[in-house]
Parts: C-alpha cells; sequence; structure tokens
C-alpha cells in the first residue's frame, strides 16, 4: 500500500527509539529500586508505568504500520480502539495521581502525564475518520499522535529520572 510505504522510515526510527527508551527506563528503574521509600508504589504507578505505556504503544504502532496491509481501513479501526483504550487509560492515570501521597503534582505534571497523552490518543481516535475520504490526512494524524506520546515519555522519563537523583537523593543523604 503506497501511503503506508512513504512512512516508513519514519516509524523504523520512532519504534526503535521508543524499544530503546523502554530498555533504558528498565535499566534506570532497577537502579533506584535500592531507594525505594514506602508509599512510593502508588506514585510509580501513577507516573512511571504511563511512561513505559506510552513508550509501548508507540512501539506498537510502529510495528503496526510496518505489516503488509491491504487495506488501510482495518489498520485505522486499530488506530481508533488503541486510542479509546489510551482515553480510558488516562482516566485511570488521573485517578491514580490525585490518590498517590508520596508526591504533590504539579501543573507540569497534569500536562505532561494526562492532559498530553490524552490528546495524543483522542487524536489516535480521530483519525480514524480521516481514512476513508482523506488517508494522507489520517496518516499524519497517527503520525502526530505517536511523536507527541514519544516525546511526553521522554520528558516524563526525564522528569521522573531527575526526581529520583534530585529529591530521593538529597533525603538518602540526610
Amino acid at each position: 500500500m503506497r501511503e503506508l510505504a512513504d512512512w516508513n522510515s519514519f516509524y523504523e526510527i520512532v519504534g526503535s527509539a521508543a524499544g530503546a527508551l523502554i530498555g533504558l527506563q528498565f535499566v534506570v528503574l532497577t537502579l533506584v529500586a535500592e531507594r525505594a521509600h514506602a508509599g512510593t508504589g502508588a506514585a510509580n504507578a501513577a507516573f512511571g508505568t504511563p511512561t513505559i505505556v506510552h513508550f509501548g504503544t508507540v512501539l506498537f504502532l510502529s510495528a503496526l504500520i510496518r505489516a503488509p496491509w491491504h487495506r488501510i481501513v482495518l489498520i485505522a479501526s486499530i488506530w481508533g480502539i488503541v486510542g479509546l483504550a489510551g482515553i480510558f487509560y488516562a482516566i485511570v492515570v488521573a485517578r491514580r495521581m490525585q490518590r498517590q501521597t508520596a508526591y504533590q503534582a504539579q501543573f507540569e505534571d497534569w500536562l505532561f502525564h494526562l492532559l498530553l497523552p490524552l490528546g495524543a490518543y483522542a487524536i489516535l481516535l480521530a483519525a480514524v475518520w480521516f481514512v476513508p475520504a482523506h488517508p494522507g490526512h489520517g496518516l499524519f494524524a497517527v503520525g502526530a499522535a505517536v511523536l507527541l506520546l514519544l516525546f511526553v515519555g521522554i520528558h516524563n522519563a526525564w522528569d521522573s529520572i531527575a526526581y529520583h537523583v534530585s529529591v530521593r537523593g538529597s533525603d538518602a543523604e540526610g
């Protein structure tokens, strides 16, 4: 399918980045696990796990695009399912962010852990409606959603590492 073939190198790069970042996140979590404090499990579910989910979604969508599809409508229906699941997951993350007590979420946290991922998943869901009449627009929408999730994941991974090094590291020294 010509429309998908034009996106091959984009999804090779994005999917490879997501896969590498998932591995790096596991290494970092293993290293900071030695410093775990009581009550951080709920915070990790609110702030750490979604990062892996977003990277995993980017990896999944990149692999999905690279499959030899014969009709774009089939792949679009999967985009819709992933978008809808992501919206529901964002609601779960919001509830986890509110319930955890280890860290007081700031505006930036709500933006990068809830609003931007919610927007990315909504774009993914909306891409389904572009595909029948304008497949190119749908592919650009999916590309935008994938990049947004990748950059949100990068921000959140960095933010998490910085938090563990600066805040938790100073707690351990004191």
